[in-house]
């Protein structure tokens, strides 16, 4: 009869799922790379937004560029997560990240030249971004193994919250020193660097690894490619309730405050400290929630997640009624604490249960759905605030983001957004 083994006399290294996922030294530089494209992301229209102040760039001008660059991250969304399925996930990150980088200086030599110039740059470094994405998402799943991805993905979040707070403010810093045009050569260095400083994916073998027995017999078209992601998606319930519950967020509640914080803020308050603040409070509450939810595993993790989104709602409802300043910012801290609380486990929950071959576009088709109709949404709003009134619109959007969750949950794989709802039990 076989002896129990004794225990270890002496400590080894912990385990891999107990260490912190940046000492992971392959993960460590795709989280650099994309920190670095985060900075260059959001420092981009505030850099403009300095072009416009020192009368370089005209208001209509930037608000040209910035539909472009819009226009140029949709377009390149779908694409590629085709090529980061077929290809390689790395390889569409570095020509990605070198596309934006050189579109950069393009905006520069543009700069009290030529919008066209411009906007044609700002296209390029919209696409470059938008290619960035799904396959930063696919990456991941290659470089990390699946018990340290909900950590991987809180770190990731992480990032993008800092870089929100530090892109502007470090622009702005830098803008005592140096001219816009020197801004954006910087930008551009930062594209560099997000292109050149991650690694190859660890695992690619195993995450290319076709789920038909038919594939790598013929290459098909793109839009059948494409497709083919979409029919994945579709085969996770889940993942279509979740989809549509975040798109309806996005296109009313989150483009609902964007457009009438700034009126209520003025209007209703007076002074810019309510805007300043709530936008602080949600950044800071998002921080939180990605702390929370990198060691966090609720036993219904997509319900708990589901959950999260809804609670978005809280901030245009905080708008609805003449409350105290304090109460708005709460509302916001707890709307950026929700949506980190999806955020991760949706990420995570997508690298487990996409076939690997079409991790890429399922991400793509996610990103295209829920950021492709933010434009939408902010078009709509404030024509609609006009008719109906801003009381009545904030309520209306409150209202969508408790019950499109809420309707998202009722979906059975919903409550661990697993096709195998015993994944959920799991403790």
């Amino acid at each position: 009869m076989p002896t129990p083994s004794a225990p270890p006399t002496s400590a080894g290294p912990p385990p891999a799922e107990q260490r912190s996922i940046l000492l992971d030294l392959a993960f460590l530089r795709l989280w650099t790379g994309a920190t670095a494209s985060g900075l260059a992301t959001w420092a981009l229209p505030f850099v403009l937004g300095l072009a416009v102040l020192d009368r370089t760039l005209t208001a209509t001008g930037l608000g040209l560029l910035l539909a472009a660059r819009t226009a140029g991250f949709l377009a390149a969304v779908p694409v590629a997560g085709v090529l980061a399925d077929r290809h390689s996930r790395r390889g569409v990150v570095l020509w990605a990240g070198l596309a934006a980088g050189a579109a950069a200086p393009v905006i520069a030599v543009g700069l009290d030249r030529s919008v066209l110039l411009m906007a044609a740059g700002a296209a390029v470094a919209g696409a470059g971004q938008g290619a960035c994405r799904p396959a930063y998402q696919a990456l991941t799943a290659e470089v990390v193994d699946a018990g340290r991805r909900q950590q991987a993905n809180a770190a990731m979040t992480l990032a993008v919250r800092v870089t929100t707070l530090v892109g502007p403010s470090l622009a702005a810093l830098l803008a005592v020193f140096l001219d816009t045009r020197a801004l954006l050569v910087g930008i551009g260095l930062l594209w560099l660097a997000a292109a050149c400083v991650p690694g190859r994916g660890a695992r690619r073998g195993a995450a290319h690894a076709p789920s038909d027995p038919t594939a790598g017999t013929g290459r098909a078209s793109f839009l059948a490619e494409f497709a083919e992601g979409v029919r994945e998606a579709r085969r996770h319930p889940w993942f279509l309730a979740g989809l549509g519950a975040l798109t309806a967020v996005i296109a009313t509640g989150y483009s609902a405050t964007g457009v009438a914080l700034p009126l209520v803020s003025r209007d209703e308050y007076g002074t810019e400290v309510v805007l300043a603040g709530a936008m602080t409070a949600y950044t800071a509450g998002a921080l939180g929630g990605a702390l929370l939810i990198a060691r966090w595993r609720p036993r219904s993790p997509g319900r708990a997640a589901l959950a999260g989104l809804a609670a978005y709602g809280f901030a245009p409802l905080s708008l609805v009624f003449p409350v105290h300043p304090v109460v708005v910012m709460a509302a916001y801290a707890v709307a950026g604490i929700g949506i980190e609380l999806f955020n991760v486990p949706w990420f995570t929950a997508a690298q487990r249960e996409v076939a690997p071959d079409k991790l890429a576009r399922v991400s793509s088709l996610d990103f295209l759905l829920s950021y492709g109709l933010a434009p939408v949404g902010l078009a709509v709003i404030a024509p609609a605030i006009d008719t109906f009134g801003a009381g009545e619109v904030l309520t209306a959007c409150a209202v969508i983001c408790f019950a499109a969750p809420a309707a998202a949950a009722l979906v059975p794989s919903s409550r661990a957004f697993s096709t195998e709802p015993a994944r959920g039990d799991a403790r």
